[in-house]
């Protein structure tokens, strides 16, 4: 099914076998020159659970729109070849008839509420088939029951947490006479341990009611928490690879088109170690290979902590900043939901060119955190905050904004203009900077986030994950002191993520320019930061070096992390040192990155 091969020849029951088949299909964007789908032959049977995998921009979200109905109802262009649902056409199924068979849970779970509680939420459906009062009640306790949410009906959808939402909208499809569910990167939002409780929900799911489970999702590892059938690597818009996990994980094809293969699968190639299907390398738990050389290695990196860096003027220093969303007094109790406190007693201070990492579950009070340093809320009264020595308190929101940059966790809230390049320019043309300039500068930092062929592109026309680093480059061209960045690199593929990340971390160094990352991402974490600030229940637990974070497991309880595959996989290979192996593999990671000025990997760790 590689790219410039002619179609298989099908046997006769290929639709009748088959949920969705296609055959020799292309698809092309009416607002385009060139298809964005080249002559795709797949088949999806019954029962089958299936990742979709492939970098941004690499038309997984086209052929999902595909499957669901949204092409071409939804999204007009030129279709090619053939596509059946169910064995029927479906250039001939409406989108509603499609909906009754395949359910979409979206990536963003907020745009796809439309109750006032999660109750009327999973009723929607029903409640458009005038189903009576009684059997609908009936019906929405099952499915709530089926996905663990019959104790939350009565709560507003937006008062659940990232998996919560995910659940009820799962229950919402459930309701029908569904075939298959397509989860749209179910992961983005999730903190780790949310993720991980996710795959393993889905995979209950699955075995439960044997329903076709699609998944597209860029955390290939996490995904792999549990088995997948078969694995569909996307690229340039042709199936790249449509394999069992082991086949796909033991060749080079992943690294060949810019996806994050796990951690543990790194750090055995970087010490000589030959990946191959017979090793079941599809999860560290069924990994069966020769660990002598990681047992033998002697590294030449640094593998102690690093040393804190030398003290200097701080950029920014926050103090007993707390903040509630109630009337409650600070002194006294724990931070929790129920007393109305988010933040509770915070205090640490910035460098300038540091790199810090903000993490912990979701609700910890991450993103109340960069909203109280941007101005957007006040703190209580007995907190202070300083921006190179002044006051915040006594800086507008505009005025904060002239030295602090905050991008938001979901793009959608930040963009206003229609079209892409509007949309880079406007904080320049609001400083009243000459076109001439402002063209030059937008251009340049399109590039840099990939996304200067788009530049004439409406914005409604981009991924969630390119909306993303347009927000971003909206950003970047006012040239800040520190950035906040909610989940940068979320929805994003390794090679994008690297490409932005390495010019963070120029801008980093060569303008001491201080980054703050509010990240679900351990890896960027580890990778890209210097420090690590966890939060939980509204309280900072930790300011500590990435790589002692990830192997502390009270720390990772409390704060809903995910200890790294590589700390397991010293454990597995009986290191004696397993923190310094985990230390040492971040650095070669570091010194091949800064060596070759493209974020590959290092020559190994012996």
């Amino acid at each position: 099914m590689g790219e410039g091969r002619a179609p298989a020849e099908k046997p006769d029951g290929f639709r009748a076998s088959s949920l969705i088949a296609f055959r020799n299909f292309s698809f092309t964007y009416q607002s385009q020159s060139e298809p964005t789908l080249y002559h795709i032959d797949l088949e999806i049977k019954r029962g089958e659970k299936v990742l979709i995998l492939g970098p941004s921009g690499s038309g997984k979200s086209t052929l999902i729109h595909c499957i669901n109905g949204l092409i071409p109802h939804a999204f007009k262009g030129q279709v090619s070849g053939e596509l059946a649902i169910l064995g029927k056409d479906a250039a001939k199924l409406g989108i509603f008839d499609i909906s009754k068979k395949i359910g979409t849970v979206l990536q963003d779970t907020d745009g796809q509420f439309v109750g006032l509680s999660a109750a009327e939420d999973i009723a929607f459906a029903l409640e458009n088939d005038c189903v009576p009062t009684e059997e609908m009640r009936r019906r929405v306790r099952e499915a709530a029951r089926l996905v663990g949410m019959e104790s939350f009906l009565e709560q507003s959808p937006h008062d659940l947490s990232g998996g919560q939402k995910q659940r009820v909208s799962i229950a919402g499809v459930l309701l029908g006479e569904m075939e298959a569910l397509l989860f749209d990167e179910p992961l983005a939002n999730l903190d780790p341990a949310a993720g991980k409780d996710t795959i393993e929900f889905i995979d209950r799911l699955h075995k439960k009611t044997g329903k076709t489970i699609l998944i597209v999702e860029h955390r290939l590892e996490d995904v792999l928490h549990r088995s997948v059938d078969r694995i569909i690597l996307i690229d340039k818009g042709r199936i790249a690879a449509d394999l069992p996990p082991a086949e796909l994980l033991s060749g080079s094809l992943l690294r060949e088109t810019g996806i994050r293969e796990p951690l543990y699968l790194s750090a055995l190639r970087l010490n000589g170690i030959v990946i191959s299907a017979g090793m079941k390398p599809e999860s560290l738990e069924s990994l069966d290979a020769d660990f002598a050389p990681l047992l033998a290695w002697k590294s030449g990196v640094q593998t102690e902590a690093p040393a804190p860096p030398a003290a200097g003027p701080p950029l920014l220093e926050v103090r007993r900043l707390s903040f509630s969303y109630g009337e409650t007094s600070p002194s006294g109790g724990a931070a929790n939901e129920a007393d109305g406190w988010a933040l509770r007693d915070i205090s640490f201070s910035v460098g300038r060119g540091e790199r810090l990492s903000l993490v912990g579950n979701n609700g910890a009070g991450k993103s109340t955190l960069a909203k109280l340093i941007c101005g957007f809320v006040n703190p209580a009264a007995d907190a202070s905050l300083f921006f190179e020595g002044r006051d915040l308190a006594k800086l507008s929101i505009m005025e904060r904004a002239e030295h602090i940059g905050y991008v938001m966790q979901n793009p959608n809230q930040m963009i206003s203009f229609p079209l892409i390049y509007d949309e880079t320019a406007f904080g320049l043309r609001m400083r009243g900077t000459g076109e001439g300039e402002i063209r030059d500068r937008v251009h340049h930092v399109l590039e840099t986030c990939g996304l200067y062929p788009f530049r004439n592109w409406p914005v409604g026309a981009l991924s969630y994950g390119q909306k993303k680093r347009l927000t971003i480059a909206s950003i970047l061209i006012l040239e800040p002191r520190f950035i906040i960045l909610d989940e940068p690199t979320a929805g994003q593929d390794l090679r994008r993520y690297s490409e932005f990340m390495e010019f963070l971390l120029g801008l980093s160094q060569k303008r001491g320019l201080s980054l703050l990352l509010i990240t679900h991402d351990m890896h960027l974490m580890l990778e890209y930061s210097g420090r690590a600030l966890v939060l939980s229940r509204g309280r900072l637990l930790a300011d500590a070096v990435p790589a002692d974070a990830l192997t502390d497991d009270a720390l990772i309880a409390r704060a809903s992390l995910k200890r790294t595959s590589l700390y397991d996989l010293a454990i597995k290979a009986g290191l004696p040192e397993p923190r310094a192996f985990v230390r040492a593999f971040i650095a070669c990671e570091r010194a091949a990155r800064e060596q070759a000025g493209t974020g590959a990997h290092g020559e190994g760790l012996r």
